[in-house]
């Protein structure tokens, strides 16, 4: 028999070479230091390969070793997996290296003004890697102490590096949740505009307007996000960082999104996107943001399936680059669980859908405080979902298990929020809105009540009286008065303004859309008609119909809905969620 030809393909010599330093580490550390970067880096990464991530943490701690590695070019995904698989080891250096800025800062406070300003550019690569892989606390503390520096000259230099750290500094509070701080940070880096403005110099506001659009959406001020959206794609102009284009077509997007122009939103979005692929690749973390902003306008427009697709797209480049417990790979999971769940509401399968959320929370818990907002969010959602797996259950134990447990993530979530926001908040009312609904499933209908009405009044205090928030709220309210509490004129009433509410949405879409606008697009802008203002429509008639008849007739208080095509829906309540 005629021997089998090896497959085996031996390493280049550049592998071996690389393999063999690594192999006497201990006596060749100091030579390895003095290699170019890209080599010493190799080195590091061969460390990280066989799992010796104690003597990799050694050498990542050391502020000037790490300052090599990241001047080396096209490495910086592999230096992500490296940085994280020290953080997941317990090895704390986003912390050591961030602690370590800060004291060399307070050390060159008197130097000149050339080792200063080297501090600060330095600073600007320090911070931006930490800001990139989700450490935002440690990045924050970068830039303070680059701020610091920076605030030591008077001059117009040292206004534009400090115009550009708030600009970073806002970035990483909006991402850590640090609300109260952001606004204190634009209002500073406002007064160094000002400042370069009277002396004749103008710098570009593009980046600082879009991180402003950031906070207010998340503050869900949407009016003033909207407006200020409007005013970075202004400060757009040619030779501008890629960068910040991508991150001002994404917030303006989302900002048209919450404002119902789906159209504009989706030119917004799909640019963003092509130019994120084009510029960074499809692997690249930049690109999976542009992908979960996506999903967003799908999700908003009813593309259900394709949100699903999107998300799962962005979920796996983030896991790819990041892996492990990382802040990114948590808020992926987050909107991958919320569109799933989406998904699968009239199919009734949420396995998919609890295991991301609950993996979200499980990251979060691990690397942030327990009180720490971005909880709940992750909170909200797994709450959700436990309700509808608890309507399905036919084990009364168990329903009342998961409707308790879900009612205690509802609550801890509704705390986050108050503590964040306030009571008179948008994100505030929508947790007591969940809360009503909830409510209504645990069969305990006065609270279930109270909740959706104080969702309502804040709404309206907050949207106006015509807003589409206010449209769903009404639209539950509705829905607890028709099937729970036999309040048929109320449910009557309630049904007939949300309707009208939505209808006045979908008109003002196709008068934004003009006489040129195709069916397709059409089509699009009425899916926001179609899934929530028909079903409210479809329970109009029937409570119609069931009032022409005997009132109060049993079989009207079950939960047997009849969709769009006519056919029985059997278990689920409407498809209108917070």
């Amino acid at each position: 028999m005629a021997a089998v030809e090896l497959e085996w393909i031996p390493e280049t010599l550049y592998n071996t070479a690389i393999s063999a330093v690594v192999d006497n580490y201990g006596r060749s550390r100091r030579d390895i230091r003095s290699l170019p970067e890209n080599i010493q880096f190799d080195v590091y990464y061969k460390l990280y390969q066989q799992g010796r991530l104690c003597q990799l943490g050694g050498e990542f701690c050391e502020l000037e070793v790490f300052a090599k590695v990241l001047r080396a070019s096209d490495k910086r995904h592999l230096l992500h997996h490296c940085f994280q698989a020290l953080m997941d080891h317990g090895v704390k250096v986003a912390s050591v290296l961030a602690n370590s800025f800060s004291r060399r800062c307070s050390y060159i406070a008197e130097s000149d003004a050339h080792v200063k300003e080297k501090a600060i550019q330095f600073g600007f690569v320090l911070g931006g890697f930490l800001s990139d892989a989700g450490w935002y606390g440690d990045a924050e503390k970068v830039f303070l102490s680059c701020l610091q520096l920076c605030t030591l000259h008077d001059e117009v230099l040292h206004w534009y590096r400090a115009v550009e750290c708030c600009v970073r500094l806002l970035h990483v509070r909006n991402g850590n949740c640090k609300y109260h701080l952001g606004e204190e940070t634009f209002k500073l880096a406002q007064s160094y505009m000002d400042k370069l403005a009277k002396h004749g110099h103008q710098a570009n506001k593009a980046a600082l307007y879009g991180e402003l659009c950031a906070l207010l959406f998340a503050k869900s001020h949407y009016d003033e996000a909207y407006r200020w959206c409007i005013e970075a794609m202004r400060e757009i102009t040619v030779g501008l960082p890629v960068k910040v284009v991508v991150d001002v077509l994404r917030q303006a997007s989302k900002a048209c999104v919450v404002k119902r122009e789906f159209r504009k939103a989706e030119q917004l979005i799909k640019h963003a996107v092509f130019l994120a692929r084009e510029h960074f690749g499809h692997k690249h973390p930049k690109y999976s943001d542009t992908l979960l902003d996506y999903g967003f306008y799908l999700l908003n427009v009813d593309n259900i399936c394709q949100s699903v697709a999107i998300y799962q797209t962005a979920l796996d480049i983030r896991q790819s680059v990041f892996g492990g417990k990382n802040i990114h790979v948590a808020t992926a999971h987050e909107d991958l669980a919320y569109s799933s769940y989406v998904h699968q509401y009239s199919s009734g399968k949420f396995d998919n859908a609890l295991f991301h959320a609950e993996r979200a929370i499980d990251i979060i818990t691990h690397i942030l405080p327990e009180d720490h907002l971005l909880l709940a969010s992750s909170k909200r959602v797994k709450a959700l979902i436990l309700e509808e797996i608890a309507i399905d259950c036919h084990n009364k134990e168990t329903e009342e298990r998961l409707l308790q447990e879900a009612h205690d993530l509802h609550l801890s979530s509704l705390q986050l929020a108050k503590k964040a926001f306030g009571e008179f908040n948008v994100q505030t009312a929508k947790h007591y809105g969940n809360l009503g609904r909830l409510y209504q499933s645990m069969r305990k209908f006065k609270e279930a009540e109270e909740m959706h009405i104080k969702a309502i009044q804040i709404k309206e205090q907050l949207l106006g009286q015509e807003d589409y928030e206010v449209a769903l709220s009404v639209g539950h309210l509705a829905s607890l008065y028709n099937y729970d509490m036999n309040q048929y004129d109320d449910a009557e009433r309630l049904y007939l303004r949300s309707i009208a509410i939505g209808e006045g949405y979908v008109c003002h879409e196709r008068i934004l859309g003009g006489s040129r606008t195709s069916k397709t697009q059409q089509c699009t802008r009425s899916f926001w008609f179609s899934s929530r203002v028909r079903t409210m429509m479809h329970d109009t008639v029937k409570l119609f119909t069931v009032r022409s008849k005997k009132r109060g007739d049993e079989g009207f208080s079950q939960t047997t809905l009849i969709n769009i095509q006519g056919e029985p829906q059997v278990g689920r309540r409407p498809t209108q969620h917070y």
